[in-house]
């Protein structure tokens, strides 16, 4: 079997299995969970929405406007409440922010109605990812590399409950799509295998 029907079988076999759940891919900021994951929902056909920007669409504000107006736990709320509805309609790929996942009530949500992906790069891939973009309201620092390492301390071993994790490397893309795929069809397999 060729690489190319081997993926589209593994594609096939995925979004059935899937069962109305959806992707839920987390990671700290900078690990690719929105570039990665509109590729991934358009390999798999389905819908991707990335939390951050329905939040913003929901406030009428962007993600920095709403941390300094309001202050970090206002956010973390509206995130809670946005993944919540997006996990209860349609299944999709979810790209969630870098703190999402720290909230046992959406670590329940994700849980109960999703499979999640933890995209896990290291910290010089973080930091010359996220040193691109200005919008990164908890790096608004002297320090962001002290920052960023604290987040690695806290978030990682969370992040460790996620259902399956991937290697965000920096590779094109589509290689960390492939892997994706691959990983979540062999979790999907497992779990059938179990349920028999």
């Amino acid at each position: 079997m060729t690489e190319t029907s081997k993926s589209n079988q593994n594609i096939t076999t995925i979004v059935s299995q899937l069962n109305g759940r959806s992707i839920v891919l987390i990671g700290l900021m900078g690990a690719g969970k929105t570039t990665i994951g509109r590729r991934l929902a358009k390999k798999l056909k389905l819908p991707f929405a990335d939390a951050d920007t329905e939040i913003e669409k929901a406030a009428g504000k962007t993600v920095p406007e709403i941390f300094e107006e309001h202050g970090e736990q206002y956010f973390r709320d509206g995130e809670r409440r946005v993944i919540e509805r997006l996990l209860s309609e349609q299944p999709r790929v979810l790209a969630t922010g870098g703190g999402a996942y720290m909230s046992e009530e959406t670590r329940k949500t994700i849980a109960d109605k999703g499979i999640s992906i933890w995209l896990k790069a290291d910290f010089e891939l973080l930091m010359k990812r996220v040193r691109k973009r200005s919008n990164r309201p908890l790096l608004k620092t002297d320090d962001p590399e002290a920052v960023m390492r604290e987040l690695i301390a806290e978030r990682y071993p969370v992040y460790g409950n996620s259902n399956i994790m991937v290697e965000s490397k920096d590779v094109p893309h589509d290689q960390i799509v492939i892997a994706c795929i691959e990983t979540l069809a062999d979790h999907l397999r497992q779990q059938e295998t179990a349920r028999a």
